[in-house]
């Protein structure tokens, strides 16, 4: 379907693409009313042919009426050969400001790495001065597991922080250089169903439900997680210890607060009007829904104890965060702590609402049609405005990128196709469609934040993969993902990946053996039983070909295949260590399957000696993987 010229325009001018290819081979057509709701979305009228006109036309002389694109991704330093005329200041990111009068080529010093705000003839240019390509990671190998499941059955509970310490120093003693988990957002306490952790509440706070407190023995024998009463009993630990805190340790707070600043303080007022309205903000009295209110000022004023203890709660997880990262560093762990960034945010959670206009309403992050969903995916997830992004220099991402990096040496950025190109789905019933984002400048981004913490980053390049995008990400020298279990040639992947058997949202390797996630599909309907009984038989060769590419059939076959691949970095599941057969989450189910409730089989304190992860670890060791620093 064509779209009508002047749609057409205003469409290519705000980067929805008008047809897209998805993994079903099939072309599709952006449809007028996808496109009208997607501008929509973006705060751009287009309700008519004329009304699109007018935007397109005024976007266009926005454009023209600068000297300056909006944004420059610039070599840190490199002194800058930018042309211009008139009156121009610099402020570097560090505060330090440069002026002066340029009749052409401006005389702009060479820039550290940052990003940085150059104003020439009234308009603002952001410099994003960043390293050409990050170094690589050493050869080497670590464990991922699930913090929420740290503590096996019979312990009962929730993972915490102090598990993950201890897990890590397990690990390390292992010879793994990291560990990995799912993110440590912040989420939603409040609501003991939300609690998926690509589903966060905000991306650049952490999850205070995982600080370890003494709140009292769990029942056990539980084999799920049973995250309701486990989160009550956390939060009501947290709760008395903050009113029991000592005046010393109030004073540290106290200082740590105030170096955080507005956005800690609009954080956790946040938090503290979801304990009195309920979690999901666009449900809370009109009154209350912009942070900037009269009423949200005075509800702060009126009780300043309630968004005290939220913010204390922060200062809590990121003081026990730090000390599993020292416990890597102690370890001698090459990466450390290996995050996990999801790859959008709740749109009824903190991070909406403190600055809702960076973000596109009425519309979802998603993907497109697949074999399991023939009508496409919405995550439920609220997608950044790629205008609203370039307008602020993109600081937004690279505040949420260093609170991750404060802690990780190996961050992995989930779905970074949406670096690209992000699939937005309308809130009705319309298909979705592509919208291009700004993959250089977000690249960039990444490159500053990652070379400021000395840190590697993994893109998760999986699904329906952009042309140019892989070799981006390898010029950049962030690292790609390649999965054993759909690769017939591991042996030829290239250096700069990680290498797994899978991933969170697919079964492990036992259960993949077993046809179990084909199980779940057919029992809930996602495939017919003819297409079931086509799987499995797909699936009876894949496990034959995988056996003959590895010498042999079962897990350690399948590892020191891994280990012998060129990927600079392999990471073991701890699943496919311990031969779990249910996979962590199945995608497309939210209650219907156990998503994020599945326990590991063994103590985080006792993983050091526990024989499947040691026999593991030996042979990464056989692979040249050895030692806790690995190998050049």
């Amino acid at each position: 379907m064509t779209l009508p010229p002047a749609l057409s325009a205003l469409c290519a001018a705000a980067g929805i693409l008008p047809r897209y290819t998805g993994l079903d081979k099939i072309a599709r057509d952006t449809s007028p009313a996808t496109a009208r709701a997607l501008l929509a979305a973006m705060g751009l009228a287009a309700a008519t042919e004329a009304e699109a006109a007018a935007t397109a036309a005024r976007l266009d002389a926005g454009r023209a009426a600068r000297a300056l694109p909006e944004w420059l991704v610039l070599e840190a330093g490199a002194r800058p050969h930018l042309v211009g005329t008139g009156d121009w200041t610099l402020t570097l990111e560090s505060g330090e400001i440069h002026r002066g009068l340029a009749a052409g080529t401006l005389g702009l010093p060479p820039l550290p790495v940052g990003i940085h705000a150059l104003v020439l003839a009234g308009a603002e240019t952001a410099l994003l001065s960043a390293p050409a390509r990050l170094p690589a990671p050493p050869r080497c190998w670590g464990l991922t597991l699930p913090l929420y499941g740290l503590r096996p059955a019979a312990r009962g509970g929730l993972g915490d922080y102090a598990d993950l310490r201890a897990a890590v120093t397990s690990a390390g003693a292992l010879g793994a250089a990291f560990v990995g988990i799912n993110p440590v957002h912040a989420g939603f306490a409040g609501d003991p169903g939300a609690f998926s952790p690509y589903s966060p509440s905000s991306r650049r706070w952490f999850n205070p439900v995982h600080i370890a407190c003494a709140e009292g023995a769990s029942p056990p024998g539980a084999a799920l997680v049973d995250w309701a009463p486990a989160v009550a009993a956390r939060m009501a630990c947290l709760r008395g210890a903050f009113a029991a805190l000592p005046p010393a340790a109030r004073a540290i707070f106290d200082t740590w607060r105030a170096e955080q600043g507005a956005p800690l303080e609009a954080f956790a007022i946040h938090q503290a009007l979801s304990d009195r309205f309920g979690p999901f903000w666009p449900d809370w009295p009109a009154a209350y829904r912009a942070p900037t209110s009269p009423e949200v000022a005075a509800f702060a004023a009126a009780d300043p104890e309630a968004a005290a203890f939220h913010a204390w709660l922060q200062h809590g997880a990121q003081a026990q965060l730090g000390a599993v990262a020292e416990a890597g560093r102690d370890a001698g762990m090459a990466l450390g702590l290996y995050l996990d960034l999801a790859v959008g945010t709740h749109p009824a959670g903190a991070e909406t609402w403190a600055d809702p206009a960076l973000f596109a309403r009425g519309v979802s992050l998603g993907a497109p049609p697949d074999a399991f969903a023939p009508q496409g995916q919405s995550w439920g997830l609220a997608p950044m405005i790629p205008t609203a992004l370039s307008a602020r220099g993109f600081r937004p991402l690279a505040q949420i990128l260093r609170a991750q990096l404060r802690f990780a040496g190996l961050l992995r950025i989930d779905h970074i196709l949406g670096f690209e190109r992000a699939f937005w789905v309308p809130d009705s019933d319309l298909p979705g469609a592509y919208v291009v984002m700004p993959k250089a400048a977000m690249l960039a981004v990444a490159r500053i934040e990652a070379a400021r913490a000395g840190a590697s980053i993994v893109g998760e390049d999986l699904g329906v993969i952009p042309e140019g995008l892989q070799a981006d990400l390898a010029a950049s020298g962030l690292l790609g993902c390649r999965l054993a279990m759909f690769d017939e040639t591991p042996q030829d992947w290239p250096e700069g990946v990680l290498g797994s058997f899978g991933t969170h949202d697919l079964p492990p390797h036992e259960g993949w053996r077993r046809g179990e996630d084909i199980d779940w599909h057919e029992r809930l309907g996602h495939a017919a039983p003819a297409a079931a009984a086509e799987m499995r038989a797909r699936r009876a060769r894949d496990v034959a070909g995988l056996a003959q590419r590895a010498g042999a059939d079962g897990v350690d076959a399948m590892h020191a295949l891994l280990g012998a691949t060129p990927a600079r970095v392999v990471a073991l599941q701890i699943e496919d260590v311990f031969g779990a057969v249910d996979q962590a989450n199945l995608p497309g189910t939210v209650h219907e399957h156990p998503n994020w409730r599945r326990r590991i089989a063994v103590a985080p304190e006792a993983l050091a000696q526990a024989e499947p992860l040691r026999r593991a670890a030996r042979v990464m060791a056989q692979a040249g993987r050895a030692g806790p620093a690995c190998g050049p």
